[in-house]
């Protein structure tokens, strides 16, 4: 018997985290999971209050696109806090 990548294996069982990993991959579901992360991990980093007015629109190249609903919420995030709220969502995506 063979698992997920065609490679033979013991009593025919793949671990569960490669194999789920395999299928991310294969399905192309693992990177639309890593942007859900991205955008999840801006939205808390934020807070609800704030996500309300700055959120999270596309995730390209490595850039996250945010989109602003005022120019005061865009002045403070980009001369105030944006660094902030950055780091800190990248510390929750990991």
């Amino acid at each position: 018997m063979t698992d997920i990548d065609n490679q033979p294996r013991r009593g025919g069982v793949a671990p569960l985290g490669r194999a789920v990993s395999q299928f991310l991959a294969a399905s192309g579901l693992g990177d639309k999971m890593r942007n859900w992360k991205v955008h999840e991990a801006w939205r808390d980093a934020l807070g609800p209050e704030l996500a309300q007015h700055a959120t999270s629109v596309d995730f390209r190249r490595g850039e996250l696109i945010v989109e602003v609903d005022s120019a005061a919420h865009k002045h403070e995030l980009v001369n105030f806090t944006g660094e902030q709220y950055r780091k800190e969502a990248n510390r929750r995506v990991g």
